[in-house]
């Protein structure tokens, strides 16, 4: 018997039906695996994020969040040497301590010439620091599993990544620091040019007359 063909040429209607059921199969898998990581994700990390979330902010307390403040007032003093502290420390305990996005209040001790140097270097800090201290940033993790996942494919340790990932991190962001602070007073300093009313000189022969002459 002759397949019954829709068009010359065209495949079989059980043909048909089978691509159809393959396509609706991987898109169901789709789904399906996403259901899985989200299961793995309910019963592996978010527990870790929920324990360090607790002992972060137990240690604060401990710690005493005026502390943590002063280091914010020290690092807006003017000077060389205050750049480390500005640009690597304040971005790191902010980052560490107070997570992503409350991290950028700490700007709020600098004076106005730094804070956008300060929010550049704290907010290219929320990704380096996940493999050591996945607390600063869980709804982002999902950038550092898609590296880690091909890391151990390779067979490769995610100790060494993590750590390396925390270097370069604190590197780039003292380097975004100090480039955006630069950049940023030849903006202020042009705004405040432009800004600035021109002021009218006047020559001898255009010197008003004094009343009553």
């Amino acid at each position: 018997m002759a397949d019954l063909l829709l068009f010359p040429g065209a495949p079989p209607v059980a043909g048909i039906n089978d691509t159809l059921g393959q396509w609706a199969e991987n898109f169901i898998s789709v789904f399906r695996q996403g259901g899985e990581t989200f299961v793995s994700l309910v019963v592996g990390i978010v527990p870790l994020l929920i324990v360090l979330l607790t002992a972060v902010h137990a240690l604060i307390k401990l710690i005493g969040p005026e502390r943590i403040d002063r280091v914010g007032e020290m690092a807006g003093r003017p000077g060389l040497r205050y750049y480390p502290l500005r640009y690597i420390v304040l971005p790191v305990l902010s980052v560490f301590f107070l997570t992503n996005p409350m991290a950028y209040t700490m700007g709020r001790f600098l004076p106005e010439r730094d804070k956008p140097a300060f929010y550049d270097a704290a907010v290219s800090f929320v990704h380096p620091p996940l493999g050591l201290f996945p607390h600063v940033n869980p709804g982002e993790l999902f950038v550092y599993a898609g590296i880690a996942a091909g890391i151990t494919k390779l067979g490769l340790p995610l100790g060494d990544l993590a750590v390396r990932y925390f270097y370069v991190g604190l590197i780039v962001i003292f380097m975004r620091g100090i480039m955006t602070e630069t950049i940023s007073r030849v903006m202020f300093a042009r705004r405040a040019r432009d800004t600035e009313e021109p002021q009218v000189t006047t020559t001898a022969g255009e010197t008003p007359a004094p009343e009553g002459a």
